[in-house]
């Protein structure tokens, strides 16, 4: 053996020594039981190993992952027939007997499971009648102010893809509140612009008209009072604006205080009054089903055995339900009732307009409280509405720890709701004094009552 094949040897058994020794110690640094999760060897070759640790628990830590992700999950084979569905995804109500019953679906699935491509879709699902009223839940009040009613259709957005050799991973995403939204931007945005461009462009023909007109003095009178009514239009909806602006910064101006309900309403339904009498519409009172008079002297300060109170500022519940009245008022034929009553239950305070006006199609009552939002523009512009004063309203309310939802029926009249906490009972002064003096007389029996023990126990000694 020459000396170059000795050194060859050599330094392949240092090579040896050396990797032995290297590979024990990085496998004392791991521990015994330890496995190095970034040696690419074993990816594959341990089953039962997680990819987020070698000691993390895979099938609780897989059903974590599938609870905290933002798509609902449905497991698959290439027929379709399901292996998991995950809690998110059972309220779409797309499996039965562990088979997918929605055939848009089924037809992604069949694609992808031919060219192992992920694909993704937007679909439109009708939903039945029966599951929508099942749905809904009003407790009596109607529909709550910022809730929606149940939807004719579901949109989903469905991604599909292969995950082993027959198991395919279907990932929903509810999309119908986004839609829904969209809509409601698109309505705004169409709403706002007829509402400021109306009346500035019905100034601009008229005054081009009395211009052409100048030698007619009746047609310039006509004309005229025509600019004005316009005008005052266009003032009403600034104003209203403004209102607005102010009802939604009102939670850093408010000033809650403690306020008599039954006044309360009676300021709000006086101020309605005259319009309710040029359309002979009877406005009634009541409190925990007890008719009250509207008008009382010193309304504010009167006094009622049954009164309720709620801690809330003044202007601001008031123009809630003033609000109320005028569109009561404003939607009821001549010669019919608006009533307004107040009831309590539950540490809650409820005030409840209700009118036998036109009503509120069903399809438009989770939308009444949009800013301009119109169930009939025309039959808006005949009351001189501004779309405005139901948004304001629900700021008002909200301003105040409270909710305002509506009922209403085509033909039947509507009713709103306003619900607001209770005020806690105060004692009043006499009661105080009252029971101060019942406090002290006690004192003073059981100061009396110690000195005569005292005398007794020093006289039997």
């Amino acid at each position: 053996m020459t000396l170059e094949h000795v050194v060859m040897a050599i330094v392949v058994v240092a090579v040896a020594v050396v990797a032995f020794l290297l590979g024990r110690a990085r496998g004392v640094q791991l521990g015994e039981d330890e496995i190095d999760p970034n040696d690419p060897s074993l990816f594959g070759a341990q089953k039962n190993m997680s990819l987020f640790g070698p000691r993390v628990p895979v099938q609780s830590t897989e059903r974590q992952l599938i609870a905290v992700m933002p798509e609902a999950l449905i497991v698959v084979d290439s027929l379709a027939s399901v292996t998991y569905v995950s809690p998110g995804a059972q309220r779409f109500g797309i499996v039965e007997d562990s088979a997918m019953t929605l055939a848009e679906i089924r037809d992604i699935l069949r694609l992808v499971s031919t060219d192992s491509v992920v694909r993704e879709r937007e679909l439109s699902i009708p939903l039945d009648r029966a599951a929508r009223a099942a749905a809904k839940n009003t407790d009596g009040k109607g529909i709550e102010a910022g809730k929606f009613r149940p939807s004719d259709t579901l949109y989903l957005h469905v991604r599909v893809g292969q995950i082993s050799d027959d198991l395919f991973a279907i990932f929903i995403s509810d999309m119908s509140e986004q839609r829904r939204f969209e809509i409601m931007r698109r309505d705004f945005v169409t709403n706002v612009s007829h509402e400021l461009k109306t009346p500035a462009g019905a100034i601009s023909l008229l005054a081009e008209t009395i211009g052409d007109a100048a030698d007619d003095p009746g047609m310039v009178k006509y004309f005229a009072g025509r600019i004005s009514k316009e005008s005052e239009r266009l003032t009403e909806l600034v104003h209203r604006l403004i209102d607005l602006q102010k009802a939604q910064s009102a939670a850093a101006v408010l000033n809650a205080e403690r306020l008599s309900v039954l006044a309360l309403v009676r300021e709000a339904i006086v101020e309605n009054q005259v319009k309710a009498e040029s359309k002979h519409i009877n406005l009634v009172l009541s409190l925990n089903g007890k008719q009250k008079l509207v008008h009382v002297e010193g309304a504010v300060n009167a006094v009622d055995e049954d009164d309720l109170f709620i801690n809330a500022d003044h202007e601001t519940i008031k123009t809630a339900v003033k609000n109320l009245v005028e569109n009561a008022v404003n939607y009821s034929p001549e010669h019919t009732t608006v009533a307004v009553g107040i009831g309590s239950g539950d540490d809650e305070v409820a005030i409840r307009v209700v009118d036998q006006g036109i009503g509120i199609p069903e399809s438009s009552l989770d939308r009444i409280f949009e800013r301009f939002y119109r169930v009939d523009p025309a039959r808006s512009r005949e009351t001189g509405g501004t779309g405005l004063g139901l948004a304001i309203t629900k700021h008002c309310v909200q301003d105040c720890g409270g909710t305002i939802a509506v009922w209403s029926r085509e033909g039947e009249g509507s009713t709103f709701t306003i619900t607001l906490p209770q005020a806690q009972a105060v004692e009043t002064a006499e009661t105080a004094e009252t029971a101060g003096n019942v406090q002290t007389a006690e004192a003073d029996r059981m100061e009396v009552t110690g000195e005569t023990e005292r005398i007794e126990t020093t006289q039997s000694e």
